[in-house]
């Protein structure tokens, strides 16, 4: 939801049914701490509680957004109390001496403050929906990270900048060093892999190692967040990141956030959290997916800019990363027409779950995401070739040479078995072939030289010589019952297959089809 879209009744009352008639399951809502704890040490929970009565209702679960300390770097859901007594709750300070509207994390009192308000609403949490489990996740924080500069300049940050630099992070990175992320492996082998030092001495002197300064003190704040949750109600955490992209350098976007190059820091720092998860908004998406999906961090997409291509985007999400969960911003506040295809697009994917979940972890799956820029894909699985393009590279397609700007196509490929697939999505267009198979070769006329004799003519060899060949059996559109059950809705082959060369579907569409191949020789 929008960042106000939880702030009062009316809204939550009036949002939460259009969102379950979108397809949603599950709803992203803050929980907004200077609504929460208004004067010091008293507590009001109302929102939450419709927030809450209102998901059961529309057969919604609840991921909770604590807007605490931190929401987008900024201190701006503080409470006024809090914000006012700026001596018992210090600022970060810029490198010029500015105070900036950023709490300290080095401060003792605000992880007081904070961690007592989370950790009450978590005990109200546990109080009213232990059983229930309305409430299946929580994000702590929100896009956590120093703006203006790379690091905290107030006088309790410099010290510990220049103090020795945690004897657990140095054991940590050790234990790890074969799979630091590469900047941070280059950073420390720089220095000499020293393991005793400040953080310039170890990581050398530059805005980077200010950065990783920065990431290891929000990550071990934020660690002491998840324990307090822990000890109360234990549900899955996890902390969102606003991404470094456009070339920008640390504290022109939150610097020490949980960043793909930061993710080591944040795992040493905060053993607790569960997933690391990126906020999306400027494009290359199976770039930005893939740094998240680790063998250590499951793909969360918390946000992600709202657009038509949102349904194509969380079908390859799934496919190709195992993801648990995708999420567009903003999402009561879609367009009609945005939220009809969005509507569509999470009816076919939750048909898939029972497959999708069952196949989960076992490499059976592929995602496609096509746009003007990536238009095919070829996967294999075994002795198969599997050729996948974007609906409009068809070349009698007339959209595809008028200068139309291309919807982007996109789906999931899921091999059920040998020669039996599961194709999902819009706008894909597929095509199976064996490894093996020996086509005819285009020669010219040569001569006794090896070149081609002067006036020679193309021409097509007869030049086969054996090999399976991989053809399409039936092609059936289904749904799927929340049982993994299959529903026959109707045949599509002949001109649907474009008799038997491959398997389609419009960009205008969604559909699940069950395909059936077959060898011949």
């Amino acid at each position: 939801m929008g960042n106000s879209s939880a702030s009062s009744f009316q809204d939550i009352e009036r949002d939460f049914p259009k969102l379950e008639q979108m397809g949603l399951n599950t709803v992203l809502v803050p929980a907004y701490w200077d609504l929460i704890e208004t004067e010091e040490g008293k507590f009001d929970f109302s929102l939450i509680d419709k927030s809450i009565d209102q998901a059961r209702k529309n057969n919604l679960k609840i991921v909770f957004l604590w807007f605490g300390a931190w929401k987008n770097s900024m201190s701006c859901y503080a409470p006024l109390w809090f914000k006012k007594d700026y001596k018992k709750y210090p600022r970060a300070y810029s490198k010029a001496g500015k105070p900036l509207e950023i709490a300290s994390s080095f401060s003792e009192n605000i992880l007081n403050a904070d961690n007592k308000a989370f950790g009450e609403l978590m005990k109200h949490i546990a109080a009213i929906d232990k059983t229930q489990g309305t409430v299946v996740m929580v994000q702590v924080e929100n896009e956590i990270g120093m703006l203006e500069g790379a690091r905290d300049y107030s006088k309790e940050a410099d010290k510990v900048f220049r103090s020795q630099v945690s004897e657990d992070l140095i054991k940590f990175l050790t234990k790890n060093k074969k799979e630091l992320h590469p900047s941070l492996t280059e950073k420390w082998e720089k220095q000499g892999f020293k393991t005793k030092g400040n953080w310039q001495e170890i990581f050398g002197d530059d805005l980077y190692t200010d950065e990783l300064f920065t990431a290891y003190s929000y990550a071990q704040y934020v660690e002491k967040l998840a324990k307090t949750v822990r000890s109360i109600h234990n549900v899955p955490l996890y902390v969102n990141a606003a991404m470094n992209s456009r070339n920008r350098q640390p504290g022109e976007y939150p610097a020490g956030g949980p960043l793909a190059h930061l993710i080591d820091i944040w795992h040493a720092g905060a053993p607790s959290i569960d997933m690391l998860s990126p906020d999306l908004y400027d494009g290359d998406f199976i770039s930005w997916s893939a740094k998240y999906r680790l063998h250590n961090n499951p793909l969360f997409v918390p946000e992600i800019k709202m657009t038509q291509n949102n349904g194509v985007q969380a079908f390859y999400a799934f496919g190709e990363h195992d993801a648990i969960g995708y999420s567009p911003f903003s999402i009561e506040n879609n367009s009609e027409s945005g939220s009809k295809r969005l509507a569509e697009a999470y009816s076919k994917l939750k048909q898939l779950m029972p497959v999708l979940t069952k196949y989960q972890g076992q490499n059976q799956s592929k995602g496609l995401l096509f746009d003007q820029k990536n238009s095919e894909r070829i996967i294999n699985f075994d002795d198969l070739k599997i050729t996948a393009r974007h609906f409009f590279s068809l070349p009698w397609d007339p959209r595809a040479k008028d200068g139309s700007i291309w919807p982007e196509g996109g789906g999931l490929i899921l091999r059920l078995a040998k020669d039996e697939y599961i194709i999902a999505g819009s706008g894909i267009v597929v095509e199976f072939e064996k490894e093996n198979e020996k086509k005819e070769v285009q020669a010219k006329d040569l001569g006794e030289d090896g070149f081609a004799a002067q006036g020679g003519k193309s021409q097509a060899q007869n030049s086969w010589n054996g090999g399976k060949r991989a053809g399409i059996g039936p092609v059936d559109e289904i749904t799927i019952d929340e049982n993994g059950k299959f529903n026959y809705i109707r045949r599509l082959n002949g001109d649907q297959t474009h008799q038997g060369r491959h398997v389609r579907i419009g960009v205008d569409d969604f559909q699940i089809l069950h395909v059936k191949l077959y060898e011949y020789q």
